[in-house]
C-alpha cells in the first residue's frame, strides 16, 4: 500500500511540474512583431515599409495593418481629406489654353483672388476620369445652387492629345457651366504645372484622382479625394473658402 500511494504521489507530482513548464513557456514565448505596411490613400497600388508620402501625388502614406477584428473601411472622404504645405506663390504662371482657345495666364487669370478646385482629367481616359468630370458637373450644381464664386479647373494630363477643341466637347459632354475651366496648353509647360500642383507629371497611365481646393487670398490650400460624394467634397470646398 505504502508503494502505490507514493507511486501515485510521485505521478502527480510529476504531471503539475510539466504542466507548469509548459505555462510558464507559453507565457515567456516572445511575442512575433507583426510588420506594418503604409500605402497611399489616392494611390493605394503603392506600398512601403517606412511612414512617409507618396511619391506620385505627395499625401502622406496610412498604415495600413489588418485589425484585429473586422472594422467598417472608412469612406475614402473620411481616409483622404488632408492639409499640407502648399503656397500660391509655388504656382507658376505659365501661358495655357481654354476650351475656347483663348490664351490665359495660369495664375493671374484663373487663380489669383479667386477661390478654386482643380482635378486632373485627360478626354480619351475611360476609367476614373468620366466619373471625376461627372462628380465635377454635379459639384457645380451645387455651387450654383447656393450662389457660391468657387471656380472649377480641370487641367488635361495629355495635352498634346487634348486640344482646347477636344476639350471643348468633353465640356460639352458634361455639361460644364460657366466657371469651369478645361485647361491644356504646350506639353513642356503642362507637365512644369502638373509637377508643381503635385499632380505628377502628366502621367496618364496612372491619373491623379486628387482634387486640389485653394483659398488663395488666404493662402490657404487642401486636397481631397476626387471619387468622394459632392456632398462631401462641397464641405471641403465650403470649409477652405470661408476661411479668412
Amino acid at each position: 500500500m505504502l508503494f502505490k500511494l507514493l507511486l501515485t504521489i510521485s505521478i502527480i507530482t510529476a504531471a503539475t511540474s510539466v504542466q507548469t513548464s509548459y505555462v510558464v513557456a507559453a507565457q515567456t514565448k516572445p511575442k512575433q512583431q507583426q510588420s506594418v505596411t503604409y500605402s497611399c490613400p489616392m494611390h493605394p497600388d503603392f506600398k512601403s515599409k517606412k511612414p512617409g508620402r507618396c511619391p506620385k501625388c505627395g499625401m502622406t502614406l496610412r498604415p495600413d495593418t489588418p485589425a484585429p477584428t473586422p472594422q467598417p473601411s472608412p469612406s475614402p472622404a473620411e481616409a483622404t481629406t488632408e492639409k499640407y504645405s502648399f503656397s500660391s506663390l509655388q504656382i507658376p504662371n505659365v501661358r495655357v489654353l481654354d476650351q475656347t482657345g483663348e490664351s490665359l495666364d495660369f495664375y493671374s487669370d484663373l487663380i489669383k483672388g479667386r477661390n478654386v478646385a482643380i482635378n486632373f482629367i485627360f478626354t480619351t481616359c475611360t476609367t476614373v476620369c468620366p466619373v471625376l468630370t461627372a462628380t465635377f458637373r454635379r459639384v457645380q450644381a451645387e455651387l450654383e445652387k447656393s450662389q457660391s464664386d468657387v471656380k472649377l479647373i480641370s487641367i488635361s494630363v495629355d495635352p498634346t492629345v487634348d486640344t482646347p477643341e477636344r476639350l471643348r466637347d468633353f465640356a460639352e459632354k458634361f455639361n460644364a457651366g460657366p466657371g469651369w475651366t478645361f485647361v491644356t496648353g504646350d506639353k513642356t509647360e503642362i507637365d512644369s504645372l502638373l509637377q508643381r500642383l503635385g499632380a505628377g507629371g502628366g502621367n496618364k497611365t496612372d491619373p491623379s484622382s486628387m482634387i486640389l481646393i485653394g483659398n488663395d487670398p488666404a493662402d490657404l490650400w487642401t486636397r481631397t479625394y476626387g471619387l468622394s460624394s459632392p456632398t462631401v467634397i462641397m464641405k471641403v470646398i465650403t470649409d477652405t473658402s470661408s476661411r479668412k
